[in-house]
């Protein structure tokens, strides 16, 4: 490499790769203004719906496409949570891959995610890993501030300590 080339791989930022996991059909206007404002500062990463781009009943085999195809190569999970999020098994099979990785785990609620007594309702194996303070939770509003700000949730997602990850819930068989 020549001075010049080194010059010029300096002055281009490391676009870090997150993957996104989102319910697709009710979420996509969401994931869309997501990566279109951090479009210069993370790659992002997403299933392209896998309901239609893994056709197979056989769960490992799925899982490891997930683990190959889209969590290999990315640092962090971003959960978008929305009205549904939590009823789909895609979701839970990406977040326990993420998980199976050690990878960082950002959940992001949407103003459509629905509320319960106790707040906002995740997915099961999210919660798990928030109530063990190893998943980083904030509102939609707080993380897509800034690029700093979304910044800032993600490393300290990847801060966490890897022996605070509760990845023991059983794979969900079925959406609902």
């Amino acid at each position: 490499m020549n001075l010049q080339e080194l010059l010029k791989s300096l002055e281009t930022p490391v676009k870090h790769k997150v993957f996104v996991s989102y319910h697709h059909k009710l979420d996509q206007e969401y994931y869309d203004a997501f990566s279109t404002k951090f479009h210069d500062t993370y790659e992002s990463i997403h299933d392209a719906s896998l309901d239609s781009e893994i056709d197979s009943d056989d769960v490992d085999y799925v899982m490891r496409r997930i683990r190959e195809e889209y969590i290999v190569g990315t640092s962090c999970t971003i959960v978008l949570i929305g009205a549904e999020t939590y009823q789909r098994k895609y979701i839970d099979w990406e977040i326990k891959a993420t998980l199976d990785k050690e990878h960082a785990l950002l959940g992001i609620y949407l103003p459509s995610a629905p509320r319960g007594e106790k707040g906002v309702i995740v997915p099961g194996r999210l919660y798990d890993n928030v109530q063990s303070g190893y998943a980083v939770f904030t509102s939609w509003e707080k993380a897509t501030a800034s690029s700093e700000s979304l910044g800032k949730y993600i490393a300290d997602a990847k801060s966490k300590f890897k022996s605070l990850i509760a990845n023991s819930r059983e794979k969900k068989k079925r959406n609902g």
